[in-house]
């Protein structure tokens, strides 16, 4: 029998609430019956607050359904043949009961049958962790739990459901980012399970959307990513992998090899999140990239000491590689890399006192200086038992807010239509001239238009 809890919809925000239950009751005039499943069951025990409902409607066909739904919302079909809904611009999301059948290999290869009268105890068992197959009547407040999936989250267990789990290689990547997010163990059969999976050539928006949600969401990455080790997944990665064993100097890294000081790091850089979805997400990656250059760069010198001489330029290759892996976003990987080549140099900077000059140089570098002490920030906490001092951090976030450059790269004052109306015509010349000018700007010898005209009219050609 199920369970009847106490108004679950309580913790689910108000426009949440009041849509699941308008849903509900639309489909039980039509003659169907709505569950809210998934995520967001599950979110609510697991105490945070869902964004978006999944529901699975009993008893009517896709058809049925949308004609229902186009009485009072906008519904598109995500794919007729999965029978799945989207409203339009609401947050929610409607499926059918379904079977799914592995018919060939990678995340298409499957036989799906849908079934408007399959009970849930059977449509759940196409789903993959028990923490998700979880249904909730809105209407009635009966839960219904056949695999367990509650006693898990009460143990924050995460465990697969059956043996279907192993048809879909992404759901390995799935238990990644759900082991970081909800602070969970993964169970000793799932992980054996995940070991025997291949990533059987995902495409690369599937693998992002994965590591997406871990860096924006994860809150304990270590767990994820040793669970990515402990499961042989690390070999899909060949550039993590190699951090595991390369050696550092203890001294400045008494907490172990690379791949552990990237772990403490990848947490450091969890807990100081900005809630900014783009910027945590290129501030992660490079994070998780910062130390890529070692283990090519490593060496014992003949005082027994190791050292990566140029590991950060040399961290450029790896990181391209790895992110290639993932995404084609030209933009994420072109402001991911200049973090990567200079994570070191908020420390070099203070150190060096350095001028305005080189901060503007490092601005036009790196994008955003903000962002690049994060970066410094993360590999300085990544020490453990280590408490370093970070000064370089607040000295170089003042320098670069009075240069005005902490969040930007300087923006040129003279321009090529400056040089039009000094009566130049576009051509090969303006390149090197507008160079020269740069230079100049970031070296502090002009700082607005009318100085800048007149370094402009020094640059001109005589005619």
């Amino acid at each position: 029998m199920p369970e009847i809890l106490s108004n679950p919809l309580d913790s689910l925000p108000r426009e949440l609430s009041s849509l699941a239950v308008e849903l509900a009751k639309v489909t039980k005039i039509a003659g169907g019956r709505l569950l809210l499943v998934g995520g967001s069951v599950r979110d609510l025990h697991l105490g945070s607050s869902p964004s978006e409902i999944d529901c699975e409607v009993q008893g009517l066909s896709i058809d049925q359904l949308k004609s229902t739904l186009s009485k009072n919302y906008t519904c598109h079909e995500v794919g007729k043949a999965f029978g799945v809904l989207k409203l339009r611009s609401l947050p929610a999301e409607l499926s059918l009961p379904r079977t799914e059948i592995k018919t060939g290999s990678g995340h298409k290869g499957f036989s799906v049958d849908i079934d408007p009268d399959l009970p849930f105890s059977r449509s759940v068992q196409r789903r993959d962790f028990t923490i998700n197959a979880i249904g909730l009547d809105p209407l009635t407040n009966e839960l219904f739990d056949p695999t367990g999936g509650i006693a898990d989250i009460e143990k924050r267990l995460l465990r697969h459901i059956g043996p279907a789990f192993s048809e879909d290689p992404l759901r390995v990547l799935r238990a990644m980012q759900f082991i970081a997010r909800f602070n969970l163990n993964i169970s000793p059969q799932t992980l054996s399970l995940c070991k025997s999976i291949s990533m059987e050539n995902l495409p690369p928006e599937r693998l992002f959307e994965e590591w997406k949600k871990l860096l924006i969401k994860g809150n304990n990455l270590s767990a994820a990513l040793n669970f990515l080790n402990d499961c042989n997944w690390l070999k899909y990665f060949p550039e993590l992998l190699a951090l595991v064993g390369c050696e550092q100097e203890p001294e400045w890294h008494p907490e172990g090899d690379a791949w552990v000081h990237t772990l403490h790091c990848m947490d450091a850089f969890a807990r100081e999140r900005t809630g900014n979805e783009w910027e945590d997400l290129v501030v992660g990656f490079a994070v998780l990239c910062h130390d890529l250059g070692k283990p090519m760069t490593t060496v014992i010198g003949e005082d027994g000491r190791i050292r990566s001489p140029l590991h950060e330029p040399r961290g450029e290759q790896p990181t391209r590689a790895f992110l290639s892996r993932l995404t084609n976003q030209v933009e994420l990987h072109e402001q991911v890399v200049p973090l990567v080549r200079r994570h070191l140099t908020p420390r070099t900077f203070y150190k060096d006192q350095a001028s305005d000059g080189a901060i503007r140089r490092l601005a036009s570098k790196v994008k955003r200086i903000d962002r690049l002490v994060r970066v410094a920030a993360a590999d300085i906490a990544g020490r453990p038992p280590r408490n370093d001092e970070f000064p370089e951090g607040p000295w170089l976030l003042k320098r670069a807010e009075e240069l005005k450059v902490k969040d930007s790269v300087p923006k040129p004052i003279i321009l090529g239509r400056h040089l039009i109306q000094k009566g130049m015509k576009p051509g090969a010349d303006f390149g090197p001239i507008l160079k020269k000018c740069l230079e100049a700007q970031l070296d502090g010898i002009f700082d607005d238009l009318i100085s800048g005209l007149d370094f402009l009219e020094k640059q001109l050609p005589i005619n």
